[in-house]
């Protein structure tokens, strides 16, 4: 994962850009434009596909904004395709498709909370300058007008986007107060161009940090899971937590920054926890690899890993410092949060039970396991077992260097362990050697309770010894059965 900030193309090179680069937009586009301009309406290319377009970045959806009314927009986006939606007519938008070309166009808006309610007040503009004021940065609020090509940028957008610099383009009390989920944006564009929050702006997400319990938990939800599969995934959340606004959003993640005092000592947990975000995402493999990044199930494991350790914390006789059971404190703590976001179950599922097993492998460094303890390690893991190896390793920050050795050996011993079993075995769905049928049979018994007993009984000793074969498994029941009388 990248450590610095990217370098940005001077503001010389960038208002060159802007001379030649519009002349590059599809066809489909400019038809789009002169469709506009032929009924006496506005249109013109803002936000982020302009930003994109001078950090030469492609994007598939472009959007639009224009002085047309709503249903206006729909019976013009008629005539230039058949296949139109309605994005929310009651937030102006109106989407429409022309064969690779995607558009989204919205009326000239003007956005704010009443102060009470988690939604927007939706107030329609009169201008795309007063349209451009009330967007979240102003690197997002340059447009380009069309079918003319004028670029238009009244708040200095491209000087900021030289300077890799995220600045309100009106004062940031207004504009935060207007939606104060543009604080959270603030840190997630952070993380997905590496650029600073100015001061001034950042001052004001601090001291209105508090606003954003207004905001739906859907919202703040998307806005996380778009920082967390960004690039500079450290520094946006480091954004978040300095802050204050993780203090509302994620307080597990602040709470991480324990107080050590000059007779316990530990490690920092807060820095290790982002140290861990980074190396679970440097782990993430390609697209034919076994965890494609970025993974947002990872991410969220190792940003949550920790979060048990404040509740579970104690300082022992001679300076030591615990956190016993901490892996199962925090699956459940990562459920709850997770569940509070609004993330799906699987999510919340798959989260918490990598949660739970991180701290597993650490009995393996210390006494090499039984075939039986491998077997249930695969199975408890199951398909988040790539996951669950990534996180175990990502999670080693020590700076002792011959600890580390020791640890990533004995993983690669273990994974080795892991990939000789199961080139002997079924390891990946281990089940007993009789299924629920033959169990039935064997024992002259039909369907109950009976059945279930029986069949957990041979899962223990498959997992215990392994391929038992039919033959041993039926003598085995039927010892098993007649101990039960």
């Amino acid at each position: 994962m990248p450590s610095q900030p990217p370098s940005q193309p001077s503001l010389d090179v960038l208002r060159q850009r802007s001379v030649g680069l519009w002349h590059g937009l599809p066809d489909a586009v400019a038809t789009l434009g002169a469709l506009f301009a032929e009924a006496g309406h506005e249109l013109a290319l803002v936000g982020g596909p302009v930003r994109d377009a001078f950090l030469g970045r492609s994007t598939a959806d472009l959007d639009f904004a224009t002085s047309a009314a709503p249903s206006e927009t729909e019976a013009l986006l008629a005539k230039w395709s058949r296949a139109t939606w309605d994005m929310g007519r009651e937030f102006g938008t109106i989407g429409a498709r022309l064969g690779d070309v995607i558009v989204e166009v919205t009326t000239y808006r003007a956005d704010a909370y009443d102060g009470e309610t988690r939604k927007p007040v939706v107030a329609f503009g009169t201008s795309l300058e007063e349209d451009l004021a009330r967007r979240d940065f102003t690197v997002n609020a340059m447009a380009v007008r069309l079918p003319s090509l004028e670029f238009v940028d009244p708040f200095g957008g491209l000087e900021d986007l030289a300077g890799g610099l995220l600045r309100t383009p009106i004062a940031p009390e207004v504009s935060f107060g207007d939606d104060p989920l543009r604080m959270m944006r603030a840190a997630r564009f952070v993380s997905q161009l590496g650029f600073d929050v100015e001061p001034a702006t950042f001052a004001a997400m601090s001291s209105m940090a508090s606003r954003l319990a207004i905001v739906s938990a859907e919202r703040c939800r998307d806005e996380l899971t778009k920082l967390l599969l960004g690039t500079w995934v450290r520094e946006g959340l480091a954004a978040l937590v300095d802050s204050g606004l993780a203090d509302v959003v994620l307080p597990e993640l602040p709470a991480l920054r324990l107080e050590v005092d000059e007779h316990h000592h530990h490690k920092d947990v807060y820095e290790h926890t982002l140290t861990v975000v980074e190396q679970a995402i440097d782990l993430e493999t390609d697209a034919s690899g076994p965890v494609p990044g970025p993974d947002l199930v990872l991410r969220l494991a190792s940003l949550l890993h920790d979060i048990g350790k404040p509740a579970t914390r104690r300082l022992e006789p001679g300076g030591g410092v615990s956190f016993h059971h901490h892996e199962v404190v925090g699956a459940k703590l990562a459920s709850r949060r997770l569940k509070e976001l609004r993330f799906d179950r699987d999510t919340v599922r798959d989260v918490s039970l990598l949660v739970e097993l991180h701290l597993r492998f650490h009995g393996y460094a210390d006494a090499r396991w039984s075939d039986s303890a491998v077997r249930r390690y695969v199975t408890d893991a199951g398909p988040l077992l790539e996951r669950l190896h990534r996180l175990t390793r990502a999670d080693v920050t020590t700076r002792n260097r011959r600890k580390a050795e020791r640890l990533s050996f004995a993983y690669d011993d273990l994974e080795a362990r892991i990939a000789e079993l199961r080139e002997q075995e079924e390891l990946d769905a281990i089940r007993p050697d009789l299924d629920g049928t033959q169990i039935m049979a064997l024992l002259g018994i039909g369907p109950g309770r009976d059945v279930g007993l029986a069949y957990k009984f041979l899962l223990e000793l498959r997992m215990e010894h392994g391929p038992l074969g039919a033959e041993r498994a039926q003598a085995e029941l039927k010892k098993w059965w007649a101990e039960r009388g």
